[in-house]
């Protein structure tokens, strides 16, 4: 394994809430993605790149995926979350992941020709996302496919019942966002580089629920909800008699009779090299 010392900190942190909040996060998701890399073409046999990795629920299905003669190549700053996949990757006996612990802003990837890569919410959180789109184009071979979920409109994450005070929590969000150089509505822009770096688009899907809270996937923006208001007030974006506020409007909303809840805008992107 490569790696760096010491622990490269997430902007929502690495500790153990934040890793259970991404298997939630994983779960829900977990069907689109499984949904995108068929459409992509991902199979048995190939070598994949899972960019930002985080602590690896997608990188296990991707392994299981391409089976013991393919091989997944997993990427991700934190050592804490690698740690995380490595031990997963034991209990599941898999035995064809390899990762590298890397700043995908400023570290050169590894010597690799790969049939295909995951991105999942991962350049926008970048401070030279363009530079990543060269180096991941350098990394396929061509003909190998790229399945990209990022944000292309954050702020359309509202309940139907309106609500001044949790819209300023997802502003707030926004601009804590773009104060550490990330840009949370990359969606678009991405697409651009890509064909402009040589990719082609073969597929551009918007992803958006509306959901009440007896979905499933309400589970999703509710555990951010708690998790994103506790690195706010660490950062001091926030004070802590707002935060509380904020909860308690959250909570309100959901016990309230008819509530349903739109979430963030996603683009889905699959493209070839």
């Amino acid at each position: 394994m490569t790696q760096t010392t010491g622990e490269r900190d997430y902007v929502l942190g690495t500790h153990d809430e934040e890793l259970l909040r991404l298997g939630l996060q994983h779960r829900v998701w977990r069907p689109r993605a499984l949904d995108a890399w068929r459409r992509a073409g991902f199979t048995v046999g190939q070598t994949l790149i899972d960019v930002g990795c985080g602590p690896g629920y997608a990188a296990v299905d991707l392994a299981e995926i391409v089976g013991p003669s393919g091989r997944i190549i997993a990427l991700d700053r934190s050592q804490r979350f690698l740690a995380a996949l490595q031990s997963s990757a034991r209990r599941r006996e898999l035995e064809n992941i390899s990762v590298h612990q890397l700043d995908l802003d400023t570290d050169e990837l590894p010597p690799m020709r790969a049939d295909g890569a995951w991105v999942r919410w991962v350049f926008g959180f970048l401070t030279r996302p363009r530079d990543l789109v060269s180096r991941l184009g350098a990394a396929l071979r061509p003909g190998a496919a790229l399945v990209v979920h990022e944000y292309f409109d954050y702020a359309a994450w509202r309940f139907t019942r309106r609500s001044p005070l949790f819209e300023e929590f997802v502003a707030t969000v926004i601009r804590s966002w773009r104060a550490t150089g990330g840009e949370p509505n990359i969606g678009p822009a991405l697409s651009v580089w890509l064909e402009e770096s040589g990719f082609r688009i073969n597929s551009l899907r918007p992803i958006v629920d509306v959901i009440s809270p007896s979905d499933f996937a309400w589970q999703w923006p509710k555990a951010f909800v708690e998790v994103g208001l506790r690195r706010l007030i660490e950062l001091g974006d926030i004070p802590e008699e707002r935060a509380a506020a904020i909860r308690a409007e959250f909570a309100a909303l959901e016990a309230t009779p008819h509530t349903r809840m739109i979430t963030p805008a996603v683009l889905e992107i699959i493209a070839t090299r």
